[in-house]
């Protein structure tokens, strides 16, 4: 009966490292969600620093998302930001 008792405390301990991991990564991946203001800004920046000239970036929701050219996501993915040529 010992050899159970210490199994189950196991895989208690097992568990409850398990959960506490996907808390940690929870919190982890929603600071990284960007708002897309902020991740169409930076895409501008980086376009502009290249000599990037004559292009428009829109946000559209994921699933408006048709034949645009998709540079980047955003909300969680909610959300694309689409580079069109002018």
């Amino acid at each position: 009966m010992k050899g159970r008792s210490s199994r189950k405390k196991r895989w208690a301990c097992i568990a409850v490292l398990s959960l506490s991991i996907l808390g940690l990564w929870a919190q982890t991946s929603s600071s990284e969600i960007k708002s897309c203001e902020e991740l169409k800004g930076e895409i501008d920046a980086k376009l502009k620093a290249k000599g990037v000239k004559g292009y428009t970036l829109e946000i559209v929701p994921a699933d408006q998302v048709k034949d645009q050219k998709v540079i980047g996501s955003c909300e969680g993915g909610k959300k694309k930001i689409t580079y069109e040529r002018k």
